[in-house]
């Protein structure tokens, strides 16, 4: 993958630092344009971390310049979704009160919309867009597993061994997804979609791999895995009809039926046993888990709220 197109003044800056090796000017950065600039910066900074781009030198992972850069941009992005928390429950019995806090939550839903009423080239969009994220699916969880104590660390491991395909490569469910979009005719290749990923996409990508790269936020990324397991067995069963109403291949609405099963069963482990285990051995983890929980859905909300206006107008 290559580095992709800048949307303002940082995220240039920062893209062509990568690029050349240069970074002694980063010092003196500019304030991002807006706030796509701000997230594609942060989402080129901490792609770095996952498989990086053939146009950047492997040790520019951890340049120093580049790193403050990308310590400034998620404090800035920490804030944001921190405002954005709306009143938290107490910690008593939860599991119940977060399956009620899940539940409660009714935001619009694209799946439905999938269902129902999506056209061919609606559900390719959404495709592509989902192509940032699912091709490096659970990758993001699989930073906090060292952060963890043995009994969460095993709780976890349990559910990435299921999302890494129980050790069979061609199970991994980035695979399977990377073959769904082949089969639709659409490009497989990590990261081909990038410059069409809206605000709301990049913004989803980097508050997984905000609170999976900072240890402080252990409790925030189990709390986002949660309430996502806890959120997707249905309306994977709707991505799948939909598919299937628009005569997409089998391959990708298998990639959605195959969620169907597996995160009726997840949620109940990332929640009781992962989530749950954690809060018993450090209780002050307890608002963190709610934050990661409340992006998870908020972030969700947004795309999908953009999305439909969008393909109403």
């Amino acid at each position: 993958m290559l580095t992709p197109q800048s949307r303002g003044a940082l995220s240039e800056i920062v893209l062509e630092a990568m690029r050349t090796g240069e970074t002694d000017h980063l010092t003196h950065a500019p304030q991002p344009d807006n706030e796509e600039d701000a997230q594609l910066a942060l989402w080129a900074l901490y792609e770095q971390h996952y498989r990086g781009f053939d146009d950047v030198a492997g040790e520019m992972e951890w340049n120093p310049r580049l790193i403050s850069v990308r310590q400034d941009l998620e404090t800035s992005f920490e804030q944001v979704l921190r405002a954005r928390v709306p009143e938290l429950p107490s910690p008593e019995d939860f599991a119940e009160k977060f399956f009620a806090f899940v539940s409660d939550h009714d935001g619009p839903s694209v799946a439905t919309y999938v269902q129902r009423t999506a056209t061919e080239d609606q559900v390719r969009e959404l495709l592509r867009h989902r192509s940032i994220y699912h091709l490096k699916e659970s990758d993001h969880t699989t930073w906090v597993i060292p952060r963890l104590s043995d009994r969460v660390k095993a709780a976890v491991m349990e559910l990435q061994f299921d999302e890494y395909g129980d050790g069979d490569p061609n199970r991994l469910h980035a695979h399977l997804f990377t073959l769904g979009l082949r089969d639709s005719g659409l490009d497989p290749t990590y990261g081909a979609y990038i410059d069409e990923a809206p605000l709301e996409v990049l913004e989803e990508n980097n508050a997984m791999s905000l609170f999976g790269l900072n240890r402080r936020l252990r409790g925030a990324s189990l709390g986002f895995l949660a309430a996502f397991e806890a959120t997707s067995s249905i309306p994977s069963r709707r991505m799948a009809a939909g598919l299937e109403r628009l005569g997409f291949p089998a391959s990708m609405v298998g990639y959605y039926t195959e969620h169907v099963e597996a995160d009726a069963v997840h949620e109940q482990l990332a929640v009781r046993t992962i989530c749950g285990a954690l809060l018993e051995e450090e209780p002050e983890l307890h608002d963190d888990v709610y934050f990661g929980a409340w992006t998870s859905l908020d972030l969700e909300d947004r795309y999908a709220a953009r999305m439909l206006e969008q393909w109403a107008a």
